[in-house]
């Protein structure tokens, strides 16, 4: 049954609109679809759900909530014009940093944590805000685009804990992630 997910993922991981972000619908899908529609973003908020699992207790909620303020404040920066040169390098280097987090099974405490989690968040709230097509709302394109996260964030959780029962996998999807973290910075 483990098998299935990985593969699961493997073909989601795949796909060839990995490094773009194509033109959305308005509103609220618009929201929805813009996390989906990059494997950089895919893998972090997936990422930061095992790390959150592989933690454990508090860290299974405050990390996911952690990133979602952190991505937020990102957000609105992004949509009021703040764009930093090295945004993608720092999502980026999120994917990669935060798969070899799972796959060495790092543990820290809550705060360190809580810390790394919020930058790496800055940094996919400025893209999804710069990104931002034109909507009738900014207020349901935020929240579709929040909504998407927290959603992978809590697969990732889900998938975190299902696959704690055999830490190899959860330490294999880590350093999945952090190989495709070193792809993502050679296909640039």
């Amino acid at each position: 049954m483990k098998h299935r997910y990985m593969l699961f993922l493997a073909a989601l991981f795949y796909s060839g609109a990995a490094l773009a972000h194509p033109g959305h619908a308005g509103g609220v899908l618009a929201g929805l679809l813009h996390p989906l529609t990059g494997i950089d973003h895919v893998l972090a908020m997936l990422a930061v759900g095992l790390w959150a699992a592989q933690l454990g207790r508090r860290a299974q909620w405050l990390l996911p909530l952690g990133f979602l303020a952190s991505l937020a404040v990102g957000g609105a920066l992004g949509m009021a014009g703040v764009a930093p040169a090295l945004v993608e390098t720092g999502i980026i280097t999120s994917v990669l940093l935060l798969g070899l987090l799972v796959g060495f099974a790092v543990r820290l405490s809550l705060l360190p944590a809580l810390s790394i989690i919020g930058a790496f968040a800055l940094f996919h709230g400025l893209a999804h805000g710069t990104e931002m097509p034109v909507v009738e709302s900014i207020w349901l394109y935020a929240f579709g685009f929040m909504a998407a996260s927290a959603a992978l964030h809590g697969i990732g959780v889900w998938l975190g804990r299902s696959a704690a029962l055999h830490e190899r996998w959860l330490r294999a999807g880590g350093a999945a992630i952090a190989l495709a973290g070193v792809w993502l910075a050679i296909a640039r």
